[in-house]
């Protein structure tokens, strides 16, 4: 049966965070396929660095692959001041992120912080995420 159609329990804050660090470690790590893995396939996006939301995630991909090319890679990546919202099927996962990337080959390395929002919902195959936001934080 359809995993859309089928009700899905509860989420729970451990289940929450457990996604989260898969997430976290993931980009982290600039692991595409364990990174990408970690979205629903119309997840959206919203990066305060793009001109425009993200429908998908095979568009974020695409972007991903591009910073791939010019030699982007992320260094180092840290969650802080996390707190879930569990909403029934869904949850809202918010926290601070630190991100050390080295932007381009040859390029020295930048760092910034952010706040980030992810929504998590379960499928039949484990929470995934619907939705990020990424706002700057002034420093």
């Amino acid at each position: 049966m359809d995993d859309v159609t089928e009700p899905q329990p509860d989420l729970d804050e451990t289940a929450v965070l457990a996604a989260a660090d898969r997430l976290v470690a993931a980009f982290a790590a600039t692991d595409t396929t364990a990174y990408f893995g970690c979205f629903s396939p119309d997840a959206t996006f919203v990066f305060h660095t793009e001109p425009a939301r993200l429908d998908d995630r095979a568009a974020y991909e695409a972007l991903w692959a591009s910073w791939l090319t010019d030699g982007w890679q992320v260094l180092a990546c840290a969650s802080t001041d996390r707190k879930v919202q569990l909403a029934g099927p869904a949850a809202i996962f918010t926290h601070t992120v630190r991100t050390t990337v080295r932007p381009a080959t040859g390029a020295a390395e930048e760092s910034y912080a952010e706040r980030e929002t992810i929504v998590f919902t379960r499928t039949g195959t484990g929470l995934v995420a619907v939705h990020e936001h990424l706002s700057p934080i002034a420093e």
